[in-house]
């Protein structure tokens, strides 16, 4: 068993869940082409995932604060862009494609503008107050959740928001019997950019090095003249920013979108940091895959079980690993 162990370990380790899961789908399965759709679906939904989680993840993970209503950026991130889609609905209709595209980066970058803002007020206002006190924490940042519903109810209403797509990212591609729908594999690309960067920034980067630095010994880093708390301001904000950015991204794939939207990605968006490891990037993305797959996978094959299926996951791998599969910090 230690040698199979090992041999794994060199492998991949636990970097060949998804592999192991998806193959064991393929033989449950049996149709070859339901399931590379299914596949395809779990990895952008994964993906998209990955992006509202990685943001809690550096915040859980790295600054130690247990923000409840990281989901409220989630539905900011939706509604501002749904709406800056809508706005430019003329430039979506459009048979030019440079235009559908400005409008859909347009979108994306309003909810992006707008989680940075955000998170610094959040940061400032709400979290700064409570730091290392975990009950206030959760109490505080729940109320801010929901007023926040309660601010989308008022702007919004409570109607379900249509949210239109570039017409480029609609439809699908058929190949053979599988059918690939295009804006599954533009979420995949998105998420695929968003995690590079953030590995890029965290370990390649002097800032990088710093945050990490200021994880293990704050008041050695703080002794070297550098300020820790805008670093960590920082952080917060791209942690927010990546919530909104995903919270856009999965309006276009829900394309109906209601004010109860964060509060329904708050259970996946912790089951998945739970299962990847506090401050872990690596993690996180492996979580939201696995989630994604999962998902897809037993909505396909037990219907019936979709629900619970996070939930079993989540215990199945805490029972095996209580810190989750790659935890940067314990």
């Amino acid at each position: 068993m230690n040698k199979l162990a090992e041999t794994i370990g060199r492998l991949g380790g636990v970097n060949l869940l998804p592999v192991a899961l998806a193959a064991i789908a393929f033989v449950l399965i049996g149709a070859p082409s339901s399931w590379v759709t299914l596949t395809v679906a779990g990895l952008s939904m994964g993906m998209m995932v990955f992006l509202m989680a990685s943001g809690l993840s550096l915040v859980f993970g790295l600054m130690d604060v247990m923000n409840f209503g990281h989901s409220a950026f989630i539905s900011f991130g939706a509604f501002v862009a749904a709406s800056v889609l809508a706005a430019l609905g003329g430039w979506l209709d459009s048979d030019s494609v440079l235009l559908a595209t400005a409008a859909l980066g347009l979108a994306l970058l309003a909810a992006i503008s707008f989680g940075l803002a955000a998170g610094l007020f959040f940061e400032t206002v709400i979290i700064r107050p409570v730091y290392r006190d975990h009950l206030r924490q959760i109490l505080i940042t729940m109320g801010a959740l929901i007023v926040s519903e309660q601010v989308i109810l008022a702007v919004w209403g409570g109607t379900p928001f249509t949210v239109p797509r570039p017409s480029f990212l609609d439809g699908a591609w058929i190949i053979g019997d599988v059918s690939i729908e295009i804006y599954r594999v533009f979420a995949f690309g998105i998420g695929a950019v968003v995690f590079s960067g953030l590995l890029l920034l965290l370990n390649r980067t002097r800032v990088g090095l710093l945050i990490r630095a200021g994880v293990e010994n704050r008041e050695m880093v703080e002794s070297l003249g550098f300020k820790i708390n805008r670093l960590f301001i920082g952080v917060f904000m791209l942690g927010s920013a990546l919530a909104a950015l995903g919270g856009a991204m999965w309006a276009g794939y829900e394309t109906i979108i209601t004010p109860a939207l964060g509060g329904e990605m708050m259970i996946v968006v912790f089951i998945v940091v739970i299962i990847g490891g506090l401050g872990s990037i690596e993690g996180t993305l492996l979580g939201a895959i696995i989630v994604g797959l999962t998902a897809n996978y037993v909505g396909y094959l037990a219907p019936k079980m979709a629900l619970a299926s996070n939930m079993i996951l989540m215990m199945a791998i805490l029972m095996w690993r209580p810190s989750g599969l790659r935890p940067a910090v314990k």
